[in-house]
């Protein structure tokens, strides 16, 4: 059996192009570091690395090799970070990305208490709605609400999101309070782009499914910004409670026809599968799960009207 030592040094210095970045990498010497290949190239019976004096490249076998030693590597750091998690503190940099709406209200004020939790971490934190790709850009974990799950990653489910039909008591009390979904087309109904077909929204009713023909004089491509407009009692819109749970609890805004409007999203945190998943990244998931749940602070003070 080859030294697996050995092939851990190996595959270092393929990744970092270089046996002094190797090196220092590692903690050793540029002259171990070169002594530990040209020993595994001995065994191995096969030059693995061509050399020049700005240059490595891989060799036909080297190339095949390599592949092993990454896997034998990636095992080592799991099983490493296994032994961490049970008798270390969680530590290092953590690296986060989370949806825009969801990230700045409620991820970002999360961090703080988070992370007198736990000071020997750091965390990088991307703001964003585009697609991450956690293997390409090294993220740890995202957060997302979404109901589209990858298939290449584990999704932990954190909270529920809610959408609310809702609008100003003024508003309601120029133009009148909808008692059922069909109600809707004499009301000035705020769309957000992103919420499905234009115009069309849908609801569960005791028969079943209802789609509504919707007409308004705004469509708008963020949540927040909608939350705005009809605060301002311009129109009503379906909106998630999330983003104006306190305005519901403060009753500046009132909800209607809440039992048509089943749980149809969920927030996630999404990450690679592992059998050892970082105790950073699990530390962090379970802390947000346990400051969500099912029943998240922002939906409990408040019982939505009934109508």
């Amino acid at each position: 059996m080859y030294d697996l030592n050995l092939m851990i040094i190996f595959a270092q210095v393929v990744n970092e192009q270089s046996f002094s970045a190797a090196a220092r990498k590692m903690g050793l010497t540029k002259s171990s570091v070169s002594k530990a290949v040209a020993k595994l190239e001995l065994a191995l019976g096969a030059s693995l690395l061509n050399r020049s004096t700005r240059h490595l490249s891989l060799t036909e076998i080297g190339a095949s090799f390599y592949d092993y030693c990454t896997r034998i590597n990636a095992e080592a750091e799991e099983a490493h970070q296994m032994i961490e998690s049970l008798n270390a503190q969680p530590r290092g940099m953590l690296k986060v990305a989370a949806s825009v709406a969801f990230g700045t209200l409620h991820i970002a004020p999360a961090v703080a208490e988070f992370m007198h939790r736990y000071p020997q971490l750091e965390i990088d934190m991307t703001i964003t709605d585009r697609l991450v790709d956690l293997t390409e850009e090294g993220y740890d974990v995202v957060i997302s609400v979404t109901r589209d799950l990858p298939l290449s990653l584990v999704a932990k489910r954190l909270a529920p999101i809610r959408r609310n039909l809702c609008a100003t008591q003024e508003y309601f009390e120029k133009y009148g309070v909808p008692e059922v979904p069909q109600d809707l087309v004499h009301h000035n109904c705020l769309d957000y782009i992103h919420s499905g077909d234009k115009g069309l929204w849908r609801f569960n009713g005791p028969a079943g499914v209802v789609t509504v023909n919707v007409s308004g004089r705004l469509r708008i491509n963020d949540d927040e910004a909608l939350s705005q407009v009809v605060l301002g009692g311009f129109g009503l819109a379906l909106l998630p409670t999330f983003i104006i749970g306190k305005d519901l609890q403060a009753k500046r805004l009132k909800s209607v026809l809440s039992e048509y409007l089943p749980i149809e999203q969920h927030v996630y945190a999404l990450y690679l599968p592992k059998r050892n998943l970082p105790l950073k990244t699990r530390v962090f998931i379970d802390y947000l799960s346990e400051r969500f749940g099912a029943q998240p602070y922002w939906d409990q003070a408040y019982q939505p009207e009934v109508h």
